[in-house]
């Protein structure tokens, strides 16, 4: 065991993403997805507005400028995020103007103000643009305007704004005459007070105002904006090293994705971890109040579910959003009746490593690691190497076929057990992890392209058509996914079908709608025939097709059909329901197939046993292989003895409850778990070399919000006995913090003598109760996961209950 510990360390999959020294922190903490009005700003410290601006400085939101309704502001208002409460901001120098639609950005200890319309709103009298910046130095509260040689950017509002590299980059926008796309940067450092215009390569957003940007990952992103028609839903990002940019381009890959927010103007977008969040807006008349999330390591959208005990606020556009700690705050905004608010919305962000499942499983896909099934397709019979476990799981018919020709190769080795034993043959080479897989499965109505495509849906649901052609409408590609359609209908994957089928009809056009027909027809796909022909009958398609010499070649049935269709076209169904059910996408997804295998199914295919205490459960090499680098490095250089594994985690044999929520996440990333659970799980990415510590955090989670003084000596006597120092030491703060109501249980009478003399050295460093009190004490912070508590907050806050 000592030299797969060895081996294990030695090949930590991701060491970046193991952070071994991950701690429990003392609360309180907020619930995750969490909406919370805070304290709202009276009018006696600043006024309700909206298209004003919010920057984060230190344990602060700073918000300036906007309009009330009835005139512009320029004044320079404080939310205090420890304290709670607004304040007005006194400040020297002279102040930017009055303005609403500027922008402002902060670098090191400085806010920067650009740009914006001023004027007075109600006498309709000196409206004008700006292209002026100022300074708002933070330690003194001083304004201080630059002064630029050479060009300038053309005045502008509504633009957007960030800081990368020591310099301002300022985009698009409106100057009152047109929108903007062109691009402008000057060195927030030094004497040399220079705007430069920026080259810009790449795919271009439309000119476009009323838009925000967020900077991640050496990126700028920019979502939306009021583009007059072009107005689109794309996700742009520029690439600050190469001024190039470029389009997020997802919609060509089949997977199972949320859609993008719908196209809007006036919203807010931050950036936290590797997260992109969307709040808010006008979208097409409407102003939503939904939250949407843009993961960049999948490039997938998705709504968030918030917390159900949420106070979220009502839509609106125009307001504006900054990021303190592991929280989203959002301030002000035009609500319905072009009502200015004035309050104030804290969000409680999430920070969970990413889900590797996907990845872990194409990764031993890619390697051909452990492959115990061969599937000759199609009728070449060309080999393509898999697991057994994944396509049982994935598809019924795969898994029928392996199940019949699992029985016939256990047939075939038992004879040729009989067969050695009786001299007649000579003995086979033991398994090795690189062996040829001896089971064989023969699929002749597949073809190895698409098959291999279906494969890795099936690892890592989902598929990209366009690997070898970029054109996601070029009539190969088309071709490509209709056979990948047919097949999927023959192995029953009923989602990977409908994802098929909604990007046939994405990218039909005049180019491939003929092909595509015939290919339907030949096929016997009726839902894609019926949408071609319904694309080709349509008044604006029909002539041109018909007249196309690709018609003049057409199959004379197919011919008849679409003229046919033409003279007498099927009853119309109603827009929605024709809309619902092209879009709808039916079928199960990699987690819950997963699901259903491990508690269903699974265990007849399972080709090793996992044993803990007097209980085992059955498991699969390979699942466990892609998942664990310790399972990988045991399986790779031996086969354990009659298949039994003896499992442990560090010096601890975890329970029976425990291993089985260790399985639930290892098969299908589940990390829903009971907190005890937790407690024995805290160090299993670590000792199992897991790709990331996605468990352990929630493990860590799971023990910050659900331990309380009634469980916390039980919790204590695990942590001593597994010799978790971390948790043990978060239980004796815990029981110290509450030790009136601990003292008083059973449980603590029956503690051992050392557990007993750690629960009095914890009480020894704790104030005396005559100890005076601070003259300012602090309040908690609001989260401990965005600021751990010090040891001196910790002991103002003891002191001062007392």
């Amino acid at each position: 065991m000592h030299n797969i510990a060895k081996m294990i360390t030695e090949q930590l999959r991701n060491p970046n993403e193991l952070d071994i020294s991950l701690r429990m922190e003392f609360g309180p903490f907020e619930t995750i997805h969490k909406w919370k009005r805070m304290s709202e700003c009276y009018e006696f410290v600043g006024a309700r507005r909206s298209k004003h601006t919010a920057v984060a400085y230190k344990d602060a939101i700073y918000v300036f400028g906007g309009d009330n309704g009835k005139s512009m502001l320029n004044d320079l208002i404080r939310f205090d995020i420890r304290e709670k409460s607004w304040t007005k901001t006194g400040c020297m120098g002279t102040p930017p103007a009055p303005r609403y639609h500027h922008s402002a950005v902060v670098h090191r200890s400085s806010m920067f103000v650009f740009g914006g319309y001023t004027g007075d709103i109600l006498a309709n009298s000196n409206l004008t643009n700006k292209n002026d910046l100022f300074e708002y130095k933070f330690p003194n509260a001083q304004w201080v305007q630059w002064k630029f040689t050479g060009q300038e950017p053309v005045p502008r509002s509504a633009h957007g704004a960030a800081v990368y590299d020591d310099k301002l980059w300022i985009f698009a926008g409106y100057d009152g005459n047109a929108r903007l796309n062109d691009m402008w940067t000057c060195n927030l450092v030094g004497e040399n007070h220079q705007w430069e215009k920026i080259e810009q390569k790449g795919e271009c957003p439309p000119t476009c105002c009323n838009f925000p940007v967020a900077v991640a990952r050496n990126k700028m992103f920019v979502f939306s904006g009021q583009s007059g028609a072009k107005i689109t839903n794309a996700l742009f990002q520029f690439d600050f090293e190469t001024h190039t940019w470029s389009r997020v381009c997802t919609e060509h890959l089949l997977r199972s994705a949320g859609p993008a927010p719908a196209r809007r103007y006036g919203h807010v977008m931050v950036h936290h971890a590797r997260h992109l969040y969307v709040f808010g807006g006008a979208a097409d008349s409407t102003l939503p109040s939904d939250l949407h999330c843009y993961d960049l390591d999948t490039q997938m959208w998705s709504v968030l579910q918030v917390a159900t005990d949420s106070q979220v606020p009502s839509g609106r556009l125009f307001h504006a959003g900054a990021v303190v700690g592991d929280a989203m705050y959002v301030f002000g905004g035009t609500v319905d009746n072009n009502v200015r608010s004035g309050d104030l919305y804290r969000f409680q962000l999430s920070n969970y490593p990413r889900c590797t499942l996907h990845d872990d499983f194409g990764r031993i896909l890619k390697s051909q690691q452990f492959c115990d099934v061969t599937l000759l397709v199609g009728a070449e019979e060309t080999p393509v190497f898999a697991h057994q476990a994944m396509l049982a799981a994935r598809s019924q018919y795969l898994r029928t076929k392996i199940k019949l020709y699992a029985l016939i190769a256990r047939e075939s080795r038992e004879e040729l057990l009989r067969r050695i034993e009786a001299g007649e043959e000579e003995p086979t080479e033991q398994f090795s992890y690189k062996s040829q897989p001896q089971l064989v499965v023969r699929l002749p109505e597949a073809t190895p392209e698409a098959f291999r495509m279906i494969l890795n849906y099936i690892y890592t649901d989902k598929i990209d058509p366009t690997e070898k052609d970029e054109d996601p409408a070029s009539p190969a590609t088309m071709l490509l996914v209709m056979e990948v359609l047919r097949l999927a209908l023959r192995l029953k994957i009923p989602r990977l079908r409908g994802l098929c089928a909604r990007y046939l009809r994405a990218n039909l056009c005049y180019g491939n709608v003929l092909q595509a027909l015939h290919a339907a027809h030949q096929a016997n796909l009726a839902c894609i025939k019926e949408y071609c022909l319904r694309f080709v009958v349509k008044d604006y398609n029909f002539t041109p097709i018909v007249m196309s010499a690709e018609f003049e070649q057409m199959e004379q049935q197919l011919m008849v059909e679409v003229i046919r269709r033409r003279q007498q076209p099927p009853p119309k169904q109603p827009a929605a329901a024709q809309h619902d059910a092209e879009e709808e996408i039916i079928g199960t997804n990699l987690e819950q197939d997963m699901c259903v295998f491990v508690t269903s199914g699974g265990a007849e295919l399972a080709d090793v046993r996992l044993r803990v205490g007097f209980a085992s459960r059955p498991a699969h090499r390979s699942i466990l292989a892609a998942r664990a680098a310790y399972f990988e490095a045991m399986f790779r250089s031996f086969s354990p003895q009659d298949n039994i594994v003896n499992i442990q985690i560090c010096d601890t044999i975890p329970s029976e409850e425990a291993f089985d929520s260790l399985l639930r996440y290892m098969y299908y990333g589940d990390t829903n778990m009971p907190t005890e659970d937790s407690l024995y799980l805290f160090q299993a990415p670590i000792y199992y070399g897991f790709t990331n510590n996605r468990l352990q955090v929630f493990c860590k989670h799971n023990l910050q919000s659900n331990v309380s003084p009634d469980n916390v000596v039980a919790i204590l006597q695990a942590a001593d006995r597994m010799r978790a120092a971390d948790i043990k030491e978060y239980a004796l703060k815990m029981i110290v913090h509450h030790f009136e109501l601990v003292a008083h249980q059973d449980s603590i009478r029956t503690l051992a003598q050392p557990l007993l003399v750690d629960i009095i050295c914890a009480l020894a460093e704790e104030p005396r109760h005559d100890t005076p009190l601070p003259l300012h004490p602090r309040s908690l912070p609001s989260s401990s996961s965005g600021d751990t508590l010090a040891d001196e907050d910790y002991i103002r806050y003891r002191t001062n209950r007392s």
